[in-house]
């Protein structure tokens, strides 16, 4: 077991710290929260699976000795972050890979390399999307995905092709995301419910990216940009869509500032009851937002708006209000509201490169 190699400090550590982020690791197998690092003629990878996800980093990097080696994950990315320092030297000494720079010596312990699964290569290559597009689109349709894993099947978010367009869509049925985008497809038709942890940290990590290529098969899909790849089992997902829920009755649409709007949701918010409900009433010109608390108090704020069709009130959580504004902040939101329990629609006035609608299901209002 070898390895001698001259790198970046700022490379490696950047990449190190992404795979962390993109495979946290398991705790409880020592072999599956380490990193697979290996030197060769093209420079230094890092690599991570926890069997279920898997991602590889490559960066440039002097190498003296070709050879690979698994270390702790969150140890060597910790360390590498902590030095303020050009560059770094890494070279296995005995059963430790000693971490060298002037005047100091870390040494991370050799885990076992031959047991470790390996990283797979990512699936065949379905397309290309813009980086910056792509990254917007995840960031906020992965919001609406459920936290709760004792329903994995609302924790993804549902990766579908159709001709030209790439449509994302993400629900924890009370709020829906559903994103359409413009891709460049390069093989067969995708459709993929990918988990969304790992899709909100991709939005986080390729949004600087020029260009970044979907992978997928029927068991797995996998997105690689600027020397990295990360790879995903797929869940089951083909009954998300987003023609489950109706949005075909709007009888009130408004137009307002999504800054405006998110304000007084934040600060009527402060003043709502113990779900966080409150109160959007629409009048002439205008929408008001109630709030009101047996211990806190009450508040109302109106926001001035373009009013078409019927005058009416909706009541929401204030959390699912703020989601579904924040894609829009810096701009003009239209809010097209149906009449009884039927969902609210959120979305860009004006078309757009990325056609985003944010829909949020009302509730019983609070009482008085």
């Amino acid at each position: 077991m070898d390895l001698d190699l001259t790198v970046g400090t700022g490379d490696l550590a950047s990449a190190a710290s992404a795979l962390v982020r993109l495979v946290p690791g398991k705790l409880i197998d020592p072999v599956l929260s380490g990193v697979l690092l290996t030197a060769g003629r093209d420079g230094v990878s890092l690599a991570a699976t926890d069997r279920e996800r898997a991602a590889r980093v490559e960066r440039a990097a002097v190498v003296h000795t070709e050879g690979r080696v698994l270390v702790p994950a969150k140890p060597l990315a910790d360390t590498l972050r902590a030095l303020d320092l050009e560059q770094v030297r890494l070279v296995v000494e005995g059963s430790k890979l000693a971490i060298r720079a002037p005047g100091a010596r870390f040494a991370l312990p050799l885990l076992d390399a031959d047991v470790h699964p390996g990283v797979a290569e990512p699936p065949a290559r379905v397309g290309t999307v813009d980086g910056a597009v792509f990254g917007s689109a995840l960031a906020t349709v992965a919001t609406a995905a459920s936290r709760d894993e004792a329903l994995p099947m609302f924790t993804g978010v549902r990766v579908r092709s159709e001709g030209a367009r790439l449509v994302l869509v993400a629900t924890d049925r009370y709020q829906m995301a559903v994103a359409s985008l413009g891709w460049r497809p390069a093989g067969e038709p995708v459709d993929a419910l990918v988990p969304a942890s790992l899709l909100a940290e991709i939005a986080k990590q390729a949004a600087g990216a020029g260009d970044v290529v979907l992978h997928a098969d029927r068991d797995r899909f996998g997105l690689s940009w600027s020397g990295t790849h990360a790879a995903t089992s797929v869940l089951d997902g083909s009954f998300l869509h987003e023609s489950k829920v109706s949005v075909s009755d709007v009888d009130t649409t408004l137009e307002l500032e999504a800054d405006a709007l998110a304000g007084a949701v934040r600060r009527v918010g402060l003043y709502t009851d113990a779900r966080g409900v409150l109160l959007l009433e629409v009048g002439d010109g205008e929408v008001r937002l109630r709030g009101a608390d047996q211990r806190a108090g009450e508040a109302e704020e109106s926001v001035k708006a373009t009013v078409t069709g019927d005058r009416t009130s909706q009541a929401y959580q204030s959390r699912f209000l703020t989601d579904a504004l924040r894609p829009f902040l810096g701009g003009p939101v239209r809010v097209e509201i149906q009449p009884g329990m039927r969902a609210t629609v959120f979305r860009a006035p004006e078309p757009a490169d990325l056609d985003l609608r944010y829909v949020v299901m009302p509730m019983l209002p609070p009482k008085n």
